[in-house]
């Protein structure tokens, strides 16, 4: 069920929030199974709370929290968090909204003249409301990353998922977020009551963050560029490795 060592009986039973990234972790090639859709409502009816964080769009979270079984989602690489409310959804922003987008606009007419015709932006960046996004699939890695170190000579915060690089101006990330949100819910006890769940280098805020935490098997190339690695790696990749993480979960708790 999972690489090398299992997590002990009992290390799971604690954890009441569950912070998960999306690409390639909760979704199989772009696409989420129906295995692991099951297996966020099992959680989510187990008392698991359910966070996405993501540097997805805007856009993108608003689906999610109308649609799935979450508390919240944090979008845009830690940019807002989101929550249904009713029929609507309502945004935090991490900084002030108008500044927020201005800087948004600002560093997107940066970006472009970067990407020459090899690069192009996500087909979501019309959704987004904070940060600027780069399609990476089927680039190597070696020109992914000369394009992050030309942006990051910006002064842009960037973060690279398996999908995307994600940049922006401002002093947030993921785990900066995460913990915000934490703080708001009264959560003192992060490292016994929180589990998270990733794949990619962009998670890496998190791995050092969450004690409880959990890669699925396709992180396996990029776990030499974590500063802290999770503590347990499932068998299976991507929304298969998620159903194994949520079925642990699931068993500390007797569900």
């Amino acid at each position: 069920m999972f690489q090398g060592t299992a997590p002990a009986p009992g290390e799971l039973a604690g954890v009441d929030y569950l912070f998960t990234d999306i690409d390639d972790t909760l979704t199989t090639e772009g696409r989420l199974l129906p295995q692991t859709y099951q297996a966020l409502w099992d959680l989510a009816e187990a008392g698991i709370r359910i966070v996405p964080v993501t540097g997805g769009s805007a856009g993108w979270c608003e689906h999610i929290v109308r649609a799935w079984p979450v508390a919240a989602a944090i979008g845009e690489s830690g940019a807002f968090v989101m929550k249904a409310s009713g029929n609507r959804a309502s945004f935090q922003f991490w900084d002030d909204e108008a500044r927020q987008r201005e800087r948004q606009q600002q560093h997107l007419a940066a970006i472009l003249p970067l990407l020459g015709d090899r690069f192009h932006l996500a087909h979501d960046q019309r959704l987004r409301v904070a940060d600027v996004a780069i399609d990476i699939v089927g680039h190597d890695r070696t020109e992914v990353d000369a394009l992050a170190d030309r942006i990051r000579a910006l002064g842009a915060a960037v973060a690279i998922s398996s999908v995307h690089i994600n940049t922006w101006r401002g002093d947030y990330d993921k785990q900066a977020m995460s913990a915000r949100v934490l703080h708001a819910l009264g959560v003192g006890d992060v490292a016994g009551t929180v589990g998270f769940v990733g794949d990619s280098r962009n998670d890496g805020p998190m791995f050092s963050f969450v004690d409880k935490s959990f890669g699925v098997a396709n992180i396996a190339p990029i776990l030499d560029d974590l500063p802290r690695k999770p503590r347990w790696i499932t068998a299976s990749p991507a929304g298969l490795g998620f159903v194994e993480m949520a079925r642990a979960l699931l068993d500390a708790r007797g569900a």
